[in-house]
């Protein structure tokens, strides 16, 4: 079928819905006017899939970051500020140039599509580099099996990304930061109203900077303009671009020879400074419509295109043991390193539509909130890369395999990027995917309330293979159901359990030239959330077991592609606490045990590497934390000023599969302060890793092992107007 007319078949589809539950709602009795409080808005728009209710009474854990929060610890990336989340590790990120992280154990397929978010409400798949957070009025971390309402989904939880809005009152506010290895940075924000129906705002940063890697430098743009209208007092129309550009150098790291991970320091960069830096670029919209039929019942329509491109040339070491002299023994053992020379072109291109329906109502006395909704997307993923790669070692000269020295890099003897180039891949994927979702959560009691649901999927896929011809095609249904309870035995403490099935879609096909079955899962959830009555203190503690099928992994035997090695199981205890204390104290603690490893057992037959049942999971800590105490003080009558400290404990956690290679420990120490030199200068900084600990971020294999960063600081001045 042409892709206008699926879209145009879910558009009508979704309008169907919606009309059919708009009618019924005519005869429906007026909600209980406590299920209105608390709502999760920012400046009047509702978030798509959440609904309207109380966090208190949603049989789910939440966590939110608030950007000021961000921005006053200096946190400019969504991989930094995730940090500040119970449960969220930090995983392979492809060289620096996406965010890899998995949630509660679990990830997407970081392999070939980086781990999804989204924005607003809509997917944010593709190839537009490390998420900037300037633009973030908060970042809510959906735990749980949020896939059964958002499709796509994790079971271990879904980020979205809530972004800052126009409002009608003009304000605005600059910021210019500057920091260690001369990382210069500006932000600018400013919000004005046109007339008294329209508002604009433009957000934007730019930041241009060195590394604590040699011969590193990045730059980067992210600018996010948009618009909002008051249609009258019931209806909002917004519209929001997002541009974003990134310039920096393919980096794979260090390689730990013998589990010695002092040998080489953390600036040791071993690619190719003459490659240049890798561009990916990201061009999106985003329009939502919201209209209250009344004070009950109120619809959210919206449509999401999104265009991503990341092209260029990276070395990446080889990880065949009999292409690879530094696996060898003799005198290239642990110095000398053969790599692959790669040369990427994907792109991407997204577009999502929706609608949904809110409504509270009461049936035999009993309040309910209905969510109904439907949604259509389309991505499109294009995929080239071709390589260089180093025969067989038999002592060639390094320029013959495209080898360096770890202790002694020279660079430049590197091969043309298409000499002796073969092809990895030549793709092109087309998924089709609509679905439509519901659930309805009922006040039995003032202090009981059970939720159910589920989500209809259809999934369609198109997978061409450009070199051969080959044409692969699956389509797949599936409906998840969802359920939940929550306990109130007070107006400050409850309850909740929840049991969901997720499915999510997986891309791409094998080196075999087979599609893969999607991922399933079933996920249970119990927990409690404490408020204090003044609100300064919100808790939260979740107890889960998940499990799912299907999932995607490196295929080490065939670099590029991806294999389904089957099933594996997380479960575990997250923790969260933020706390206004007396005498101006300010208290932020997250802490999580999770306990991820594989059920199901899988060979590589190349390598002769069993992944047994009960071997954890690639770079997810057992134990992990982070706690911030910040103390807000006056300097004289006029001058506000917080001074703080934080550590963050990340246990040690498997750096390559079926292996014992295991990243180590680490415990780093951040302190912070800023003063407030008049009523409209902030002048604030920071001190990251005060020890200068060494310690290591992500790996993939111990060839492929990201160093941290070494003790830094930044100094920020912002400007309101």
């Amino acid at each position: 079928m042409h892709k206008r007319s699926i879209i145009r078949s879910t558009l009508v589809a979704g309008a169907s819905i919606l009309s059919t539950v708009i009618a019924t709602s005519a005869y429906a009795q007026s909600a209980v006017e406590d299920n209105k409080a608390q709502d999760i808005v920012v400046t009047g728009l509702r978030q798509a899939y959440i609904g309207d209710m109380p966090v208190q009474d949603i049989p789910q854990n939440i966590q939110s970051i608030d950007g000021a929060k961000l921005q006053g610890l200096g946190l400019t990336r969504l991989d930094t500020a995730l940090d500040l989340v119970s449960g969220v590790a930090h995983l392979n990120n492809f060289g620096g140039l996406w965010d890899g992280y998995a949630i509660r154990g679990f990830a997407g397929d970081a392999n070939n599509v980086p781990t999804g978010f989204l924005v607003n409400g809509f997917n944010a798949r593709g190839f537009s580099g490390p998420r900037d957070a300037s633009s973030v009025e908060r970042i809510d971390v959906l735990k749980g099996s949020t896939s059964a309402m958002f499709g796509r989904g994790e079971p271990g939880g879904t980020v979205n990304i809530v972004t800052k809005k126009p409002e009608f009152t003009a304000k605005g506010n600059v910021q210019v930061q500057a920091g260690s290895w001369n990382n210069y940075r500006v932000d600018a924000d400013y919000t004005t109203p046109l007339s008294d129906n329209l508002a604009v705002r433009l957000n934007g940063a730019y930041e241009n900077s060195d590394s604590y890697r040699d011969t590193v430098h990045s730059e980067k743009i992210f600018i996010t303009p948009s618009i909002l209208a008051k249609l009258g007092d019931s209806t909002t129309v917004s519209y929001e671009l997002e541009f974003a550009s990134l310039k920096v150098p393919f980096d794979r790291g260090i390689p730990i020879f013998n589990n010695d991970f002092t040998r080489l320091p953390a600036s040791r960069y071993l690619g190719e400074p003459g490659d240049g830096p890798m561009k990916a670029d990201n061009l999106g919209h985003q329009l939502q419509l919201q209209h209250d039929f009344n004070d009950n019942w109120s619809m959210l329509a919206g449509v999401s295109y999104r265009t991503t491109h990341l092209r260029g040339i990276g070395e990446v070491p080889e990880l065949v043991a009999g292409r690879q002299p530094f696996l060898q023994s003799g005198a290239t053992a642990g110095t000398l390193l053969s790599r692959q020379r790669r040369y990427h072109n994907f792109k991407s291109e997204n577009f999502i539509a929706r609608a949904e329906l809110t409504g509270h109502f009461d049936v035999a006395g009993l309040a309910n909130t209905l969510v109904v909704g439907a949604d259509y997307d389309y991505f499109k993923l294009d995929q080239l890369q071709t390589r260089f790669r180093p025969a067989a070692y038999t002592g060639q000269s390094n320029a013959a395999i495209n080898a360096i020295d770890v202790l002694n890099p020279v660079y430049g003897a590197y091969p043309s990027v298409n000499a002796s180039a073969s092809l990895v891949y030549d793709q092109l994927e087309q998924d089709y995917a609509w679905g439509t979702y519901f659930y309805d959560q009922v006040d039995l009691t003032s202090w009981l309330k059970i939720r159910a649901g589920g989500r209809y999927d259809e999934f369609r896929q198109h997978f061409l293979k450009r070199n051969t011809g080959v044409l692969l095609t699956q389509t797949v249904t599936k409906f998840s159901p969802q359920g939940g309870v929550v306990l109130q035995p007070t107006d400050t403490l409850s309850f909740y359990g929840t049991y969901g099935q997720g499915f999510r879609p997986n891309n791409g096909a094998s080196v075999q030239g087979d599609t893969f079955q999607p991922e399933t899962s079933k996920s249970y959830e119990v927990g409690a959330k404490y408020i204090s009555p003044d609100k300064k203190i919100t808790a939260s503690v979740a107890l889960f077991n998940m499990k799912k099928t299907n999932i995607l992994t490196a295929d080490p035997a065939n670099s590029g592609y991806v294999i389904a090695v089957g099933s594996a199981k997380s479960r575990g205890v997250e923790f969260d606490l933020n706390a206004q204390l007396p005498f101006g104290f300010n208290l932020m603690v997250a802490y999580a045990y999770t306990d991820a490893f594989w059920t199901a057992e899988f060979s590589d037959p190349d390598f002769a590497k069993p992944i047994l049942p009960g071997d954890p999971l690639i770079g997810i800590p057992k134990h992990s934390g982070n706690a911030m105490l910040t103390k807000d003080f006056m300097i004289g009558d006029d001058h506000k000023a917080t001074i703080g400290a934080g550590v963050q404990y990340i246990d040690k956690r498997l750096g390559e599969t079926a292996t014992d290679y295991y990243l180590p420990s680490a415990t780093l120490v951040r302190v912070i302060g800023s003063v407030d030199l008049t009523d409209k200068i902030t002048v604030s900084g920071n001190i990251d890793n005060l020890f200068n600990k060494r310690w290591f971020a992500n790996s993939y294999s111990a060839l492929w092992t990201y160093p941290g960063a070494p003790r830094s600081f930044s100094v920020r001045a912002n400007y309101r107007f």
